[in-house]
């Protein structure tokens, strides 16, 4: 399934031409629209952000899709909504789940303006992280389908990581490798 989501991923982003604003469109009709459409995808990803700051759980999982998908930094974490919602809810719980605040964010609009990509810079708990998704409009509303989560690391300490990753890493290579 990640194989076939990377293809259509790439197909999709390489058969878009990016115009200077970083929207995506071969149609420039399309673009007077794309500044508008791109003020959405922000309020629903600011929001979905601040709901989880907020604990509020139910508003938080309606900003993703039913078939909606969760990467979070841990090789493990790789969630489809359902799962991602058992994982969450006792943070949720607790009244507030995790505090992500964004810096920076990027957003590209597919030639019928009904499937969007973003990568985003975030200050959090564990310094700036790096989230990254695919959305949709799903009955009338922008939607999270896909979002990955990342741990930044500078380039001049990715030594240090390595050897920190290294012996986890090891283990987990030889079970995935051991279930394909």
């Amino acid at each position: 399934m990640r194989k076939f989501f990377v293809l259509f991923l790439g197909i999709m982003i390489t058969s878009c031409n990016n115009t200077p604003d970083g929207s995506v469109s071969k149609d420039p009709s399309n673009d007077s629209n794309s500044g508008e459409t791109k003020k959405e995808i922000n309020l629903v990803l600011d929001t979905w952000h601040k709901d989880a700051a907020e604990a509020n759980f139910e508003p938080y999982f309606n900003s993703m899709t039913k078939d909606g998908m969760f990467i979070g930094t841990d090789a493990g974490e790789n969630w489809n909504i359902s799962d991602f919602k058992k994982f969450s809810k006792p943070y949720f719980d607790r009244g507030t789940a995790w505090n992500f605040s964004t810096l920076d964010r990027n957003i590209y609009i597919s030639e019928n303006g009904e499937i969007a990509w973003f990568d985003e810079l975030l200050e959090t708990w564990m310094g700036i992280c790096r989230g990254s998704g695919v959305m949709v409009v799903d009955d009338g509303n922008w939607k999270i389908k896909h979002y990955v989560l990342s741990v930044t690391i500078p380039n001049e300490n990715i030594d240090e990581i390595v050897k920190i990753n290294r012996e986890i890493d090891s283990s987990l290579v030889v079970k995935l490798r051991n279930i394909e």
